[in-house]
């Protein structure tokens, strides 16, 4: 493991004396590649380079233990820097594992009321701005791209993008059916419903990710339905795009413009594909080693959000916490990290496994 990540220090070392040379800097495309390897190293070689400076200061304090009037000080050292090391050897461990390559990508959100009739299409409404205030909070940039809203409030589907660093990497976990429990406005009796949701996180694809045959596209074009301004029925910019090969149909009338339209409903067909793609790799991978691992499964119950209980529990890590309201107001770092490292973990088990 080490002779792997003395190698990788080299090149750090090697890329950081390419990006100070004149001709690499002038030569930008060549230069933000670099940049990016760099910086995925970067975390790795620091947390090497102290992991190292922590073994050399245990030598040095066990040597001190010789000496009576430094045992006491020496011991005392050894005990914070033997826990330091076993947490760094942790750390070097995660640093290690393959990097999923849409980690650093934008994602493509959808949500979709699912059972519940109203009461699911306002829960899809809640959890777009709980989804969209966490973005605020990070300074993603959110952009709705499609939506269909329903008559009392909420969606019955909302498509938008959302872009940033590091989104796909926080987010990825947050597939499948999100279910609600709580009592309507319109319930009389007081009785507590349960309706649900389905979340898809998707990569945004690059043009570099997908390569589309322009022929295997239909793109139909009519006029918009729907609030919109005056625009509204009186021109064909509405945008409708399948692509043969695999039935994926998407539709976009948000803008105003037909071409800003079909760009949009491009860019979301390109991550539908490439998420499809994406889930049947994992898939693969996942019957190799006979357990599913991060998937995001979509038919999979996921999450619940009690209402008259105040509690959210996250079905596949046993994580409950009485704190809906903030919450639904965007507070979901918490779930969001535990979701990363548990996986990070099973993955870590996994790779043991196979070594």
């Amino acid at each position: 493991m080490f002779d792997k990540i003395e190698e990788l220090e080299r090149r750090h070392q090697e890329l950081e004396a390419l990006l100070s040379d004149p001709a690499v800097i002038a030569n930008q495309p060549e230069f933000r590649r670099l940049s990016r390897e760099h910086a995925d190293l970067t975390p790795l070689v620091e947390t090497y380079r102290r992991y190292r400076k922590v073994l050399d200061e245990i030598k040095g304090n066990r040597e001190l233990l010789a000496d009576p009037d430094m045992k006491e000080m020496a011991e005392e050292e050894l005990e914070s820097l033997t826990e330091e090391k076993e947490h760094l050897e942790g750390e070097i461990r995660l640093l290690l594992l393959p990097k999923d390559p849409n980690d650093d990508k934008s994602v493509i959100l959808e949500i979709r009321a699912g059972t519940g009739g109203d009461e699911s299409a306002l829960f899809a409404g809640d959890l777009f701005r709980m989804y969209s205030r966490f973005a605020d909070l990070n300074r993603w940039k959110v952009e709705i791209i499609s939506a269909s809203e329903s008559e009392r409030g909420g969606f019955k589907e909302v498509i938008a993008s959302v872009e940033g660093e590091g989104v796909y990497a926080r987010l990825k976990y947050e597939s499948g059916t999100h279910r609600v429990q709580r009592v309507p406005e319109t319930e009389a009796q007081g009785r507590i419903h349960t309706s649900a949701c389905t979340v898809a996180i998707m990569a945004e694809a690059e043009d570099v990710d997908i390569d589309i045959n322009p022929a295997d596209l239909k793109i139909d074009v009519y006029r918009s339905s729907g609030a919109g301004g005056q625009h509204v029925n009186t021109t064909d910019s509405a945008v409708r795009i399948t692509h043969i090969p695999t039935g994926t149909v998407v539709a976009c009338q948000e803008e105003r413009s037909q071409i800003k339209n079909r760009a949009k409903a491009m860019k979301v067909l390109k991550s539908r594909i490439l998420d499809t793609i994406t889930q049947e790799q994992n898939a693969r991978l996942a019957a190799d080693r006979k357990q599913q691992v991060g998937s995001g499964d979509r038919s999979e119950r996921i999450r619940t959000y009690n209402f008259p209980q105040g509690r959210m529990t996250d079905h596949r890590i046993g994580l409950t916490l009485y704190r809906l309201e903030s919450i639904m107001a965007g507070d979901i770092a918490e779930i969001v990290d535990a979701l990363r490292q548990h996986y990070q973990m099973e993955a870590l088990q996994a790779q043991s496994e196979a070594a």
